[in-house]
């Protein structure tokens, strides 16, 4: 199907998104570098077969660690654009395009169920590495509608966490909702010399890699938005929020009945985690 046909038939199909009797699952997905986008490693393979064992969705919503913004905004143009947001890889990398259509009415639709933010629906930035290195592994064909929803800054984690609620009733539409981010983010202290070899963590990142799933398989929300509580690993793991609060979020949309589980589950140069989470 070409896009432009992809896109006429999701656009008509937005008004009249029906109610399903299952909910979509939840995924936080640990996205790492964007060579992932473009290899085929163990990561790209998990998120390749993920998508064959989760329904069919009808559009993707993801929460981008790589759209910090003052305010909150949503994409709502016809075509995103793909974008390629870093720099000094391949040039193979540069010439990925990731063709999917985006849903102007969905994208209006959500922005009106959030009323914990006014929500600008923005037309200007597209599909980053966060969103597409992950999706053209999982939807390699680019039908399927994919939004993008930008973090605000300004605001904490309990912020986003109760914005997130507000997107609940999507997981019954049929919606697929990624954050992408990383648990463990510490770029400044990545082992350069160690990225190629056997997974290597340095030992505050393997307790909070640990803590982190512990509580989220307690189910411990609270612990988890109030990260700056957890002590100075945590901080260590989290020097900046961006790639965090995409978990957040997906904690947000958690159902109480929804079974949890963990893929892609280790660390990359010492200080990054890809360890990812699926909800329902």
């Amino acid at each position: 199907m070409s896009g432009i046909n992809t896109f006429n038939a999701f656009k008509n199909f937005a008004n009249t998104l029906p109610v399903q009797d299952f909910l979509m699952p939840v995924l936080f997905v640990g996205h790492g570098s964007p060579m992932n986008g473009i290899e085929d490693n163990e990561f790209s393979n998990r998120w390749t077969a993920l998508a064959k064992e989760i329904p069919l969705p009808k559009a993707v919503l993801v929460i981008s660690a790589h759209w910090f913004t003052n305010g909150t905004s949503i994409t709502a143009m016809d075509f995103p654009k793909t974008i390629h947001d870093f720099g000094g890889f391949p040039d193979a990398l540069f010439q990925v395009q990731y063709p999917a259509p985006g849903n102007p009415v969905l994208a209006k639709e959500m922005a009106s169920m959030i009323h914990s933010a006014h929500v600008e629906l923005n037309h200007d930035w597209g599909l980053d590495h966060a969103s597409w290195s992950i999706l053209r592994h999982m939807y390699p064909q680019a039908n399927i509608p994919i939004l993008q929803l930008s973090i605000d800054y300004t605001k904490g984690a309990a912020f986003h966490y109760e914005l997130a609620k507000e997107l609940f009733q999507f997981r019954s539409k049929g919606v697929l909702i990624i954050g992408s981010g990383n648990m463990v983010h510490n770029l400044r202290m990545v082992a350069w010399d160690k990225l190629d070899g056997p997974s290597f963590g340095y030992d505050w990142a393997l307790h909070m890699n640990q803590k982190f799933k512990d509580l989220i398989v307690k189910k411990d929300h609270q612990s988890l938005i109030d990260y700056h509580q957890l002590g100075k690993e945590a901080m260590m793991s989290i020097p900046t929020p961006e790639h965090y609060l995409p978990l957040i979020y997906t904690l947000g949309l958690q159902d109480k009945n929804d079974p949890v589980s963990f893929f892609n589950d280790k660390l990359v140069g010492g200080s990054l985690t890809m360890t990812s989470v699926k909800f329902g």
